[in-house]
């Protein structure tokens, strides 16, 4: 009983990493993981996963004593290595990039298509 408010701990921990490193506001990890479906790679959403699925057990006296710590701060490991890992500030500096190229594509496609315009009705 020694580790349960350590995996508590672990998985409030989690929440705080979700919320700072994407931006996902949640009361638990069980609401958290839909959102956080499409930004977590495979491995690291399976452990998520696992610790949401044991969260409603922790609270509990009895079914505490039937899940696998072990697993449990494994899966915590494998989950707060990879959102310690996540840089925001690059985040959102891709994401600014990413925008700004696809103008820059869409403006170029225009600016392509305006001049086949141009010289098909004899402009240029």
């Amino acid at each position: 009983m020694a580790d349960d408010p350590d995996l508590q701990a672990e998985i409030a921990h989690s929440l705080v990493l979700l919320r700072d490193k994407l931006g996902i506001r949640a009361t638990g990890l069980r609401t958290a993981m839909p959102k956080a479906r499409r930004q977590l790679p495979r491995k690291v959403r399976k452990s998520a996963q696992i610790l949401a699925d044991a969260e409603p057990l922790l609270e509990h006296p009895k079914l505490r004593q039937t899940l696998d710590r072990a697993s449990l701060t494994a899966a915590a490991g494998v989950l707060s290595a990879h959102l310690n890992d996540i840089d925001a500030a690059d985040r959102r500096k891709g994401w600014w990039l990413g925008m700004l190229g696809g103008l820059a594509f869409n403006m170029l496609a225009f600016a392509a298509l305006l001049i086949a315009v141009l010289v098909w009705r004899g402009y240029l």
